[in-house]
């Protein structure tokens, strides 16, 4: 797995800020390879699609990775007719080769990838990238395999289809439901971070995107879709097969092994509403309880199983002690997880240390329980021991868990802070510093500017900078440069997620719509 590499902070998600002019808000790339007799038919009747019902700026965007036959005449000829069109020629194959070189070097705040065939109902489209332009999600997937989702297939491939996700299920604990259906989309500032750690080439591309996603605490958005099946789909069902299997074994060891950051995947203090305090709230009291108690009947019955091993070398207290000690190690290490979701690796030895001292005081508990039962009777049965060593751990368990939440664990840990070391305030987005990557092939590194030549609403359209503050509602609002309508030369760039006066509080904003014209060949007969 690539470990080179250094993303930054993602900024806060919110609301895409679009023009009505310029910049595409969403570019669409379709993969392929020898695709000279569907290429045409696919691209005019997404094109179609899109005219009429996209209510944004839209590209598309032919991704050939290496085709041998007239593909690439027939891309440059829709490149030249259809002004939406752009060709994109690459001389390696590989689906995800094209799709993250595509995507590195595009513009557009969200993109997006369908197959060339159209399986997928194309009315499944706005849905899917709705949710990333409200900000609402990072990345969204068309699944197949939903209750809702209307498909056609074979049985062959439908039962490959849902082995494959029982697999990721029960192997990387994915909670996504289609993996492979070739409908997904993805906000660009959250692509710059995320595909520099993805290492696959191919068909595994997709799965490796989403599990690093989902591990990193993205949120994945899922649209029920209608989808037939293509007969005369080129895909090696075996091979592929294969190629996912490795790749599924070579992500589970990165993960495992911690080869991978996932916490440099992270919002600024503030994006995620678990982070405020509200007033009478306890903060994920009821879920951290929930988490807690099933690590803990899990530690338990670890503990219990290596006291009863340790017992058949050495006496009650060495066994206990070690019992105590291994198990103590697991259940803070599953309760800094699962439990406190804390991610990476920073921070982990601190944590191990704190929960050392708290052993210590269950070490305490339970070893003066044995000490007093012995002490009451010379020989005390197995099953008594037993009986007395889960009376003191549940009561060292309650002191545990109030322990991790106020000291060990406490709900404003490092790593939540603002990288500019301000405090944010509740429910505040801070910005965050994004820091390049360093042998990443992006040329956008840094977040993500969108130029806009048109005022806002209210604003003053002078094209004079001006002073002091506006009085809204008895609020000083600094004021910033307001563009002339009509002046074409001077823009004014913000970052994704800024708001237009250059704070990162209530930065939403209205996405105007784009209504345009079709755009035919005087050539077509339709």
């Amino acid at each position: 797995m690539r470990t080179d590499s250094s993303p930054g902070t993602l900024p806060a998600r919110e609301h895409l800020p679009a023009d009505t002019a310029g910049t595409p808000v969403l570019d669409v790339v379709i993969p392929v390879y020898n695709e000279e007799k569907d290429l045409q038919p696919c691209v005019r009747r997404l094109h179609d699609h899109l005219t009429r019902t996209f209510p944004y700026s839209f590209r598309i965007t032919i991704a050939d990775n290496a085709s041998t036959d007239t593909t690439p005449l027939v891309a440059q000829r829709l490149e030249a007719r259809i002004p939406e069109v752009r060709n994109f020629r690459l001389e390696q194959k590989g689906r995800g080769r094209a799709l993250r070189t595509v995507w590195s070097a595009s513009d557009a705040p969200i993109l997006a990838y369908m197959d060339v065939d159209l399986s997928t109902d194309l009315n499944a489209l706005l849905p899917l990238v709705a949710p990333l332009i409200s900000g609402h999600s990072d990345l969204a997937i068309g699944s197949r395999l939903a209750r809702s989702s209307r498909v056609v297939r074979g049985p062959k491939r439908e039962f490959i289809s849902r082995a494959y996700n029982l697999i990721l299920r029960g192997s990387l604990q994915a909670r996504f439901s289609d993996a492979q259906c070739g409908f997904k989309a993805i906000r660009r500032d959250v692509a710059q971070i995320l595909l520099p750690l993805v290492e696959d080439t191919g068909w595994f591309f997709d799965t490796e995107m989403l599990v690093l996603a989902e591990r990193a605490g993205l949120r994945i958005h899922e649209v029920p879709v209608d989808w037939v099946d293509d007969p005369n789909s080129t895909v090696h069902i075996v091979k592929t097969a294969t190629d996912d299997l490795k790749g599924v074994w070579r992500v589970g060891r990165a993960l495992a092994t911690g080869s991978l950051s996932l916490d440099r995947l992270t919002r600024p203090f503030g994006d995620d509403p678990r982070d405020r305090d509200i007033m009478d709230v306890p903060k994920g009291l009821a879920r951290q309880l929930v988490g807690f108690c099933v690590v803990g009947g899990l530690s338990t019955l670890f503990y219990l199983l290596l006291y009863t091993v340790f017992r058949q070398f050495g006496g009650s207290q060495v066994a206990n002690a070690l019992a105590l000690l291994v198990s103590a190690v697991a259940n803070t290490a599953a309760n800094r997880r699962l439990t406190f979701g804390v991610r990476g690796p920073g921070g982990a030895v601190k944590h191990q240390a704190q929960g050392l001292v708290v052993f210590g005081i269950g070490l305490a508990l339970t070893s003066g329980s044995l000490f007093a039962l012995n002490t009451a009777t010379s020989s005390p049965a197995h099953s008594t021991e037993l009986a007395v060593l889960i009376a003191a751990n549940l009561a060292a368990t309650v002191l545990r868990f109030l322990l991790f939440r106020v000291w060990v664990f406490s709900d404003r840990r490092e790593g939540d802070e603002p990288a500019n070391g301000v405090t944010a305030a509740p429910g505040a987005s801070a910005p965050a510093p994004r820091a390049s990557a360093p042998g990443a092939s992006f040329p956008h590194a840094s977040a993500p500017t969108y130029p806009t030549g048109a005022p806002q609403a209210g604003a003053q359209q002078t094209g004079v900078p001006q002073t002091g503050a506006q009085q809204a509602g008895g609020a000083s609002v600094p004021q910033r440069h307001v563009v002339h309508p009509h002046d074409h030369n001077t823009t004014t760039q913000f970052r994704a997620g800024e708001a237009a006066d250059g704070t990162w509080r209530d930065a939403t904003m209205q996405m105007l719509p784009v209504r345009r014209p079709h755009d035919t060949d005087p050539g077509d007969a339709r």
